[in-house]
Protein backbone atom coordinates (compact mmCIF):
# COMPACT_ATOMS: atom_id res chain seq x y z
CA UNK A 1 0.00 0.00 0.00
CA UNK A 2 1.19 3.63 -1.00
CA UNK A 3 2.24 6.04 1.94
CA UNK A 4 2.97 9.55 1.53
CA UNK A 5 6.48 9.29 0.42
CA UNK A 6 5.66 7.25 -2.28
CA UNK A 7 3.33 9.43 -3.71
CA UNK A 8 5.49 11.78 -3.58
CA UNK A 9 8.19 10.21 -4.98
CA UNK A 10 5.32 9.11 -7.60
CA UNK A 11 5.03 12.61 -8.44
CA UNK A 12 9.15 13.51 -8.30
CA UNK A 13 9.22 10.81 -11.04
CA UNK A 14 6.56 12.22 -13.48
CA UNK A 15 9.12 15.86 -13.20
CA UNK A 16 11.93 13.48 -13.32
CA UNK A 17 13.17 14.59 -9.95
CA UNK A 18 15.06 12.56 -7.50
CA UNK A 19 13.92 10.68 -5.17
CA UNK A 20 13.21 11.05 -1.27
CA UNK A 21 13.16 8.65 1.57
CA UNK A 22 10.81 10.86 3.71
CA UNK A 23 8.76 14.12 3.57
CA UNK A 24 11.06 15.16 6.33
CA UNK A 25 14.69 14.77 4.64
CA UNK A 26 16.95 18.38 4.14
CA UNK A 27 16.36 18.28 0.32
CA UNK A 28 14.69 20.48 -2.29
CA UNK A 29 12.34 17.69 -2.96
CA UNK A 30 11.16 16.88 0.36
CA UNK A 31 10.70 20.56 1.77
CA UNK A 32 8.96 21.14 -1.85
CA UNK A 33 6.82 17.69 -1.52
CA UNK A 34 5.82 18.44 2.44
CA UNK A 35 4.87 21.75 1.52
CA UNK A 36 2.69 20.69 -1.15
CA UNK A 37 1.25 17.37 -0.21
CA UNK A 38 -1.40 18.35 2.11
CA UNK A 39 -2.75 20.85 0.20
CA UNK A 40 -2.78 18.58 -2.39
CA UNK A 41 -4.20 15.76 -1.13
CA UNK A 42 -7.35 17.75 0.02
CA UNK A 43 -8.04 19.50 -3.09
CA UNK A 44 -8.17 16.04 -5.02
CA UNK A 45 -9.99 14.73 -2.47
CA UNK A 46 -12.59 17.33 -2.80
CA UNK A 47 -12.87 17.11 -6.20
CA UNK A 48 -15.13 14.18 -6.29
CA UNK A 49 -16.70 11.57 -4.01
CA UNK A 50 -14.55 9.76 -3.68
CA UNK A 51 -15.98 6.22 -2.15
CA UNK A 52 -12.76 5.75 0.19
CA UNK A 53 -13.37 9.06 1.62
CA UNK A 54 -16.71 9.09 1.56
CA UNK A 55 -18.41 9.04 5.53
CA UNK A 56 -21.60 9.42 7.44
CA UNK A 57 -22.39 11.37 10.57
CA UNK A 58 -25.47 12.62 11.90
CA UNK A 59 -25.21 16.52 13.02
CA UNK A 60 -26.67 17.98 16.07
CA UNK A 61 -28.10 21.38 15.86
CA UNK A 62 -26.42 24.06 17.24
CA UNK A 63 -27.84 25.99 20.34
CA UNK A 64 -28.01 29.78 17.79
CA UNK A 65 -29.58 30.46 14.74
CA UNK A 66 -28.43 31.85 11.59
CA UNK A 67 -29.38 35.36 11.31
CA UNK A 68 -32.00 34.98 8.39
CA UNK A 69 -33.06 32.74 5.72
CA UNK A 70 -32.89 29.34 7.72
CA UNK A 71 -34.01 28.17 10.82
CA UNK A 72 -31.09 26.20 12.01
CA UNK A 73 -27.37 25.91 11.44
CA UNK A 74 -25.12 22.78 12.47
CA UNK A 75 -21.47 22.71 12.82
CA UNK A 76 -19.58 20.34 10.63
CA UNK A 77 -17.24 18.03 11.58
CA UNK A 78 -13.60 19.00 11.46
CA UNK A 79 -12.58 16.56 8.51
CA UNK A 80 -15.01 17.92 6.39
CA UNK A 81 -14.08 18.35 2.70
CA UNK A 82 -16.93 18.32 1.43
CA UNK A 83 -20.91 18.04 2.04
CA UNK A 84 -22.12 14.76 -0.67
CA UNK A 85 -26.02 14.55 0.62
CA UNK A 86 -28.35 15.14 3.11
CA UNK A 87 -30.20 12.17 3.53
CA UNK A 88 -34.30 11.78 2.98
CA UNK A 89 -34.79 15.80 2.99
CA UNK A 90 -36.15 17.94 0.05
CA UNK A 91 -35.37 20.91 1.56
CA UNK A 92 -32.50 23.75 0.87
CA UNK A 93 -29.65 23.68 2.69
CA UNK A 94 -26.28 25.54 2.17
CA UNK A 95 -22.58 25.25 3.33
CA UNK A 96 -21.38 28.77 4.81
CA UNK A 97 -18.10 28.75 6.44
CA UNK A 98 -18.10 25.51 8.49
CA UNK A 99 -21.68 25.52 9.74
CA UNK A 100 -24.66 23.93 7.42
CA UNK A 101 -27.57 25.82 7.50
CA UNK A 102 -31.03 24.24 6.71
CA UNK A 103 -34.51 23.77 7.56
CA UNK A 104 -34.75 20.74 8.77
CA UNK A 105 -34.43 19.92 11.93
CA UNK A 106 -32.45 17.83 14.25
CA UNK A 107 -30.81 15.86 14.08
CA UNK A 108 -29.06 16.28 10.51
CA UNK A 109 -28.08 12.81 8.66
CA UNK A 110 -25.28 13.66 6.34
CA UNK A 111 -22.51 12.12 3.77
CA UNK A 112 -19.46 13.97 3.60
CA UNK A 113 -16.23 13.96 2.03
CA UNK A 114 -13.92 13.41 5.00
CA UNK A 115 -9.95 14.35 5.12
CA UNK A 116 -8.50 10.78 4.66
CA UNK A 117 -4.84 11.17 5.57
CA UNK A 118 -3.87 7.52 5.30
CA UNK A 119 -3.24 6.75 1.88
CA UNK A 120 -3.27 3.23 2.76
CA UNK A 121 -6.99 3.85 2.21
CA UNK A 122 -6.72 4.83 -1.00
CA UNK A 123 -7.90 2.86 -4.00
CA UNK A 124 -5.06 2.91 -6.15
CA UNK A 125 -6.58 5.33 -8.94
CA UNK A 126 -7.15 7.65 -5.95
CA UNK A 127 -2.92 7.83 -5.10
CA UNK A 128 -2.49 8.05 -8.92
CA UNK A 129 -4.59 11.24 -8.96
CA UNK A 130 -2.90 12.69 -5.96
CA UNK A 131 0.25 11.91 -7.66
CA UNK A 132 -0.22 13.10 -11.31
CA UNK A 133 -1.80 16.93 -9.33
CA UNK A 134 1.41 16.74 -6.91
CA UNK A 135 3.95 16.68 -9.58
CA UNK A 136 1.87 19.57 -11.18
CA UNK A 137 2.46 21.60 -7.97
CA UNK A 138 5.76 20.72 -8.01
CA UNK A 139 7.40 21.17 -11.62
CA UNK A 140 7.58 25.12 -11.22
CA UNK A 141 9.29 24.99 -8.17
CA UNK A 142 11.81 21.74 -9.01
CA UNK A 143 11.75 22.31 -12.57
CA UNK A 144 10.91 25.24 -13.96
CA UNK A 145 9.88 23.99 -16.79
CA UNK A 146 6.68 25.03 -18.89
CA UNK A 147 6.74 22.15 -20.97
CA UNK A 148 6.62 19.56 -17.78
CA UNK A 149 3.77 21.17 -16.41
CA UNK A 150 1.82 21.21 -18.91
CA UNK A 151 2.81 17.32 -19.97
CA UNK A 152 2.49 16.63 -16.31
CA UNK A 153 -1.66 18.52 -16.11
CA UNK A 154 -2.76 16.72 -19.32
CA UNK A 155 -1.40 13.07 -17.61
CA UNK A 156 -3.86 14.63 -14.20
CA UNK A 157 -6.58 15.26 -16.52
CA UNK A 158 -6.42 11.24 -18.23
CA UNK A 159 -5.49 9.58 -14.90
CA UNK A 160 -8.38 11.72 -13.00
CA UNK A 161 -11.17 11.28 -15.66
CA UNK A 162 -10.42 7.34 -15.54
CA UNK A 163 -10.06 7.08 -11.84
CA UNK A 164 -13.51 9.57 -11.30
CA UNK A 165 -15.10 6.68 -13.89
CA UNK A 166 -13.87 3.59 -12.22
CA UNK A 167 -14.86 4.99 -8.69
CA UNK A 168 -18.51 5.88 -9.73
CA UNK A 169 -18.84 2.21 -11.22
CA UNK A 170 -18.98 0.87 -7.41
CA UNK A 171 -22.75 1.91 -6.68
CA UNK A 172 -25.74 0.67 -7.96
CA UNK A 173 -27.00 3.38 -10.60
CA UNK A 174 -28.78 6.12 -8.76
CA UNK A 175 -32.39 6.67 -10.09
CA UNK A 176 -33.05 10.27 -11.89
CA UNK A 177 -36.09 12.05 -9.85
CA UNK A 178 -38.66 13.33 -12.46
CA UNK A 179 -39.66 16.59 -11.21
CA UNK A 180 -43.30 18.11 -12.24
CA UNK A 181 -41.86 20.42 -14.78
CA UNK A 182 -40.67 17.26 -16.85
CA UNK A 183 -43.82 15.36 -15.94
CA UNK A 184 -46.17 18.20 -17.36
CA UNK A 185 -44.80 17.58 -20.32
CA UNK A 186 -46.27 14.34 -20.81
Amino acid sequence: MPSETDICNRALSRVGEARITSLTDDTKQARACNSAYAHVRDEVLRSHPWNSAITRTTLAKLSSSPAYGYDDQYQLPSDCLRVVEIYDTRLPWVVEGRKLLSDEGSPLSVRYIRREEDPNQYDPMLASAVAARLAIELCEELTQSNTKRERALVEYEQILSRARMADAQEQSPMPLEEDDWVLARL
